[in-house]
């Protein structure tokens, strides 16, 4: 992938994130897929198992979620990082604001690694 792709990619990504689309979520990935936040050691395998209850999870904790300021670092043709703003919220309580650094890898156009470094709590326990 070219860096416009890479930046698009992982754009696509947040924005199915921050629209709680678990669908297209999911289909960013390999069915193989691994995902570590690397902050709180705690990995997991599988899309369709531990990513998605993942995912699910962080879903159902906020009625907001939202990915904002990116500042991307790829490396075609295969990996990407990038630094970038989140916001949680649960009505009724205050926004979380997060600064995180997410580092990707890919096999061909999808997910394969991807390590998570974030500030505050660990909202994908």
């Amino acid at each position: 992938m070219s860096t416009l792709q890479l930046d698009q990619l992982v754009e696509r990504y947040f924005a199915a994130v921050d629209n709680k689309d678990l669908s297209t979520v999911l289909s960013f990935f390999t069915t193989d897929a691994s995902f570590t936040i690397a902050t709180y050691q705690s990995t997991f395998k599988g899309r369709d198992t531990e990513i998605s209850e993942m995912f699910e999870r962080l879903f159902s904790r906020y009625d907001k979620i939202l990915h904002t300021n990116f500042d991307h670092f790829p490396s075609p043709p295969n990996r990407i990082s990038c630094r970038f703003e989140v916001q949680n919220s649960k009505i009724g309580l205050a926004t979380i604001f997060k600064n995180n650094c997410n580092f990707f890898r890919l096999q061909g156009n999808y997910f394969q690694e991807v390590y998570v470094y974030m500030s505050g709590d660990n909202a994908l326990a």
